[in-house]
């Protein structure tokens, strides 16, 4: 058995990344490790990248987020002579299994899009300085960026090369980024998506691949002088102190991850693990000042940086846990203390980045193939901000007590609902839940601060079901051990259809599209099996297809 993955890392400890200041601009500079696989069996060749690198970039983001506050624009670069960043490892991928590959790009993906997530809400800009070749998962890094760089020297270019060389897609976002966000037109996306050499120089502009080009002799001139320009255009920076982020604190037993706001229960036998999430306890800072000395021991940055790692944790070490049970415990209305605070002072960078930092990690719940239930039983605190776990789930049951009404749990719909945490298609779960329908949001604006039993809830359809304590053990028994012995492939399908019901957008293609079809491909012996593009590569062989087009 191979180790587990940790997520947790720091710059003491990173192979592949360094990390320079200059003022209002940070610069990452990629110069990746060749020996510094996060698995045994290939080397990073040319700033190729596995999960490693790609852990050490979202901590690095992190980093710059809240230790950095000065910092408007992130410029991202190479070390290395001549090449940008060549993509992800292809000896990996062939040597990686399907889950693997799967959770790798989901990852990648999800870096990805919280950089577009801190530009569109935080105003923390990314300027991609292309100065060498920079090919796939490179050039998908780049393409989350506002705006792209492409040195002119006759040899740098920008590629997805997937198709043509391995039998399969860009895997973070590649095909969607060129036409929705780039707007390349559909015929050149056609001719660039299937040649392996590249497009450089005025070309690259004329496409629309790059913003703009530079010779090598101005080209360090003109990303600063752009770098400067995207930093201006944020959101102006008030502070030069941030807060630094300590280690987080996770403490792991055999069948149980504790942190120190929550803690997952699992139980192989039933392939379940529950999730259970605790309210503030003790007096919390209402006012900047407070809040920012309490610092990583802020109670809503320390949920978020918990419920994120036990996310990513679970999700890449349990793979047979299939069905995650989130419950909540403690006070609803400290809860919603956090909430007015969070609310009261948003535009404070410290606040504004913890929220970001909360509204990417419940993202990263909705796009997890793991069926969710959420169970609103007695001494449940599912207010406001952890009320988003309920609406985040496939089902929710809502314990009734009608001989015990005073000691009936609630659940309590805050203003935080409608107006901190959008999904990644840029609704609330409120918006998603109801299709936007204005009535049935409307009858439940009403019952914000309402604590709401189960009847209430139901009629509100906040809730799936609400069971009386004389049916609950067994409903939600039997609705577990149900979901638990149906089709986990069919279930992944299935959960990530249902839950991004609504309007499209990027994203939502990125995640209900392309990475269904990626997932599909990966199984494909065009590209897995043994005469697979992915196989062969590297070998000298040439790939050999099924040419039945299905």
């Amino acid at each position: 058995m191979t180790d587990p993955v940790d997520y947790r890392t720091d710059p003491s400890r990173y192979r592949h990344w360094q990390l320079t200041f200059d003022g209002p601009v940070a610069t990452l500079h990629a110069d990746f490790d060749e020996d510094g696989g996060l698995r045994p069996g290939y080397k990073l060749k040319l700033n190729s990248y596995d999960l490693g690198v790609d852990i050490e970039l979202n901590d690095a983001l992190n980093r710059i987020r809240f230790e950095h506050p000065e910092v408007g624009c992130v410029v991202i670069t190479s070390n290395k002579e001549r090449i940008f960043c060549s993509g992800a490892n292809i000896f990996m991928l062939g040597l990686s299994s399907h889950a693997w590959k799967v959770n790798f790009c989901k990852f990648t993906n999800e870096t990805r899009n919280g950089m577009e997530d801190s530009s569109r809400h935080d105003g923390l800009k990314f300027l991609a300085a292309i100065n060498g070749a920079c090919a796939g998962g490179g050039y998908e890094l780049a393409l989350a960026c506002d705006e792209i760089l492409l040195v002119d020297d006759r040899s740098s270019s920008v590629s997805l090369p997937e198709v043509p060389l391995l039998g399969v897609l860009p895997g973070t976002g590649g095909l969607t980024r060129v036409t929705d966000k780039r707007h390349v037109r559909h015929d050149l996306a056609d001719i660039f998506c299937t040649t392996t050499e590249g497009v450089r120089g005025q070309r690259a502009k004329d496409w629309r691949l790059v913003d703009d080009i530079a010779k090598p002799a101005a080209f360090d001139d003109t990303v600063r002088e752009h770098a400067l320009a995207l930093a201006a255009a944020g959101i102006p920076s008030t502070t030069t102190s941030g807060v630094e982020l300590a280690p987080i604190e996770r403490r792991a037993e055999a069948d149980a991850l504790h942190y120190s706001t929550l803690r997952i229960e699992m139980d192989r036998a039933a392939r379940t693990a529950t999730f259970v999430i605790g309210a503030p306890e003790g007096e919390q800072p209402t006012e900047p000042g407070a809040i920012e000395a309490a610092g990583a021991d802020w109670y809503a940055l320390r949920l978020a940086r918990d419920l994120d790692d036990a996310i990513l944790t679970m999700r890449t070490n349990e793979l047979d846990l299939g069905t995650w049970i989130l419950r909540t415990e403690g006070d609803a209305n400290a809860v919603l203390a956090m909430d007015a605070t969070l609310l009261a002072h948003r535009d404070h960078w410290f606040v504004r980045e913890t929220i970001g930092f909360l509204r990417r990690s419940l993202q990263r719940l909705d796009v997890s193939s793991r069926s969710l239930f959420a169970l609103i039983d007695e001494g449940s605190c599912f207010a406001g901000t952890l009320l988003e776990l309920a609406l985040a789930c496939d089902r929710s049951y809502h314990l009734a007590l009608p001989d015990e009404p005073d000691a009936a749990p609630t659940l309590v719909v805050g203003d935080a609902n409608f107006e901190l945490y959008p999904m990644v298609t840029g609704e609330s779960r409120l918006e998603r839940r109801f299709y936007h329908e204005q009535a049935a949001l409307d009858a439940v604006r009403a019952a914000i601060g309402q604590p709401l039993d189960a009847d209430a809830s139901l009629e509100l359809g906040l809730v799936t079901s609400n069971p009386d304590d004389l049916d609950w053990e067994d409903e939600v028994r039997i609705a577990l051990e149900e979901r638990v012995a149906l089709s986990p492939d069919a279930l992944t399908g299935m959960e990530a259809n249902l839950r991004f019901n609504g309007r499209e957008t990027m994203l939502s293609r990125i995640f209900g599209r392309l990475t269904a079809w990626q997932n599909w491909i990966f199984q494909r012996p065009n590209a897995v099996g043994e005469q697979g593009a992915l196989k062969v590569y590297g070998s000298g062989d040439k790939a050999r297809f099924d040419w039945d087009r299905v």
